[in-house]
């Protein structure tokens, strides 16, 4: 019993030693946040920008189709460390801000022009037979027909992007981001504890915090018939 007493008086004091960090260090730890959530919006925004239209284009065209998935998927595979050590070779980009948002991007082409891709592809072949029969063009079908059903699919693919940028974009700091990312990697450096706890719950509650924002607003503009579900 005294046992059992002892680990939880041990444990309430290491919640206050996190507590203690956090208060002794806010205005780094807001700055880092401000940093992070920044890079974050940039990266999905650009993504948006670039892989939702191509996605929406080859699938116009099955050749093509198949091999933008397939740079995609291969994009995709490579150690984010790895690639975001490529780009910083890169004149033009650097250590900073641009290695990382064009790495991020990349990261971000394979969910997003896959579920473009894949939701639009999806979609009833005798709904689209029907709209040819009234007359539309494809890109008529394209706009008004195919983008509003495979809106789930394609949503589904943007809170994926959404989660995966947040995380990844920890690991920046490693090539001169001052983010979240840089909590952990000091507090690795430094064997502290608070700093590498502090860092990565702020991280999993930004991940979460923004999931749930975009949940509630799929839940407004996607028919609950539609949405896809999410284990």
């Amino acid at each position: 019993m005294g046992a059992i007493r002892l680990d939880i008086v041990k444990k309430g004091g290491e919640n206050l030693d996190y507590i203690k960090y956090l208060q002794k260090n806010i205005s780094t730890v807001l700055d880092y946040t401000q940093t992070h959530f920044s890079l974050v919006l940039w990266a999905v925004g650009i993504s948006l920008l670039l892989w939702i239209p191509l996605g929406m284009v080859i699938t116009k065209n099955e050749k093509w189709a198949n091999r933008v998935i397939g740079i995609a998927n291969t994009i995709f595979c490579i150690p984010s460390l790895s690639l975001f050590a490529i780009l910083i070779t890169v004149p033009f980009l650097g250590l900073g801000r641009r290695s990382a948002l064009v790495a991020l991007v990349l990261y971000a082409m394979m969910p997003l022009v896959r579920n473009v891709y894949q939701g639009i592809k999806a979609v009833d072949k005798n709904v689209i037979e029907a709209a040819k029969g009234m007359g539309m063009s494809s890109w008529q079908i394209l706009w008004e027909i195919e983008l509003p059903l495979a809106a789930p699919v394609i949503f589904a693919g943007f809170r994926i992007t959404v989660v995966m940028t947040t995380g990844i974009a920890a690991i920046a700091t490693y090539i001169g981001e001052r983010n979240l990312g840089r909590l952990i990697a000091e507090g690795l450096t430094r064997f502290n504890v608070e700093m590498i706890v502090v860092g990565a719950l702020l991280i999993a509650i930004m991940a979460i915090a923004m999931d749930s924002i975009l949940g509630k607003f799929e839940k407004r503009i996607v028919p609950r018939g539609l949405r896809v579900r999410r284990g």
